[in-house]
């Protein structure tokens, strides 16, 4: 893969501070622009702890990573500024879980992270006058539709074979997995809905027990 382009809840934790959150999971959140505020206090919701992103020191330690919507624009310039584009591509590539909406879909992509086997259509349902709200049977995702937020919204407009479609509008794919990674085109962290941040952290508590394992493997060799 190449690039193209702990804390308690409320609290931001100190980079590598693992013994501090053993209960907890530690989940970034791309902080250059964008919603990333309301990502923050979805997982904290849910007993995560957080950590806003900056630069590259910020990513390690994580157990997870969010990339927020935003100015996709204004979020690649500020990856380049700080020199994030190799360590977040190193950081996914190793199998962190990471989910990126509406513009973190986008950063996700064959153009921009290079991350993700698919190419995002920006602004594919209009401008921001084109804002608005759709129910989503999202595969994965128990308990009837999803209400999903689209602003500036963008779709996938190519996939690779690897990459499994999780929910359509309109024929488009709006929601997409490939192995550690989860991208949707809406705004989660908008609603009251809070099950993709709980699939998110279900991808995280899946690798963390594998890690686990595979640490007492070796130990007991």
């Amino acid at each position: 893969m190449s690039a193209a382009g702990f804390a308690s809840p409320g609290g931001e934790g100190a980079p590598g501070g693992r013994s501090q959150r053993a209960a907890s999971p530690l989940i970034g959140v791309l902080a250059l622009q964008g919603g990333f505020e309301a990502h923050r206090r979805a997982l904290e919701r849910l007993g995560a702890g957080t950590r806003e992103v900056r630069v590259p020191s910020d990513l390690e330690g994580l157990d997870g990573l969010v990339i927020p919507g935003g100015e996709s624009t204004t979020i690649t310039l500020g990856i380049e500024r700080e020199g994030l584009a190799a360590p977040l591509v190193d950081l996914i590539a190793g199998g962190t879980p990471v989910l990126g909406s509406c513009a973190g879909l986008i950063m996700l992509d064959r153009d921009h992270l290079g991350v993700m086997d698919v190419r995002a259509e920006r602004n594919a349902f209009g401008r921001q006058v084109r804002s608005f709200e759709a129910d989503l049977e999202v595969a994965g995702i128990d308990g009837g539709p999803l209400r999903g937020i689209f602003i500036r919204a963008p779709w996938i407009a190519e996939h690779g074979p690897g990459v499994e479609v999780l929910a359509e509008l309109d024929g488009h794919p709006v929601a997409a997995r490939q192995d550690n990674m989860l991208a949707v085109a809406f705004h989660p962290e908008l609603g009251e809905d809070d099950r993709v941040h709980r699939r998110l952290l279900a991808l995280v508590g899946e690798r963390l027990a594998i890690l686990a394992g595979d640490a007492d493997s070796h130990l007991q060799r």
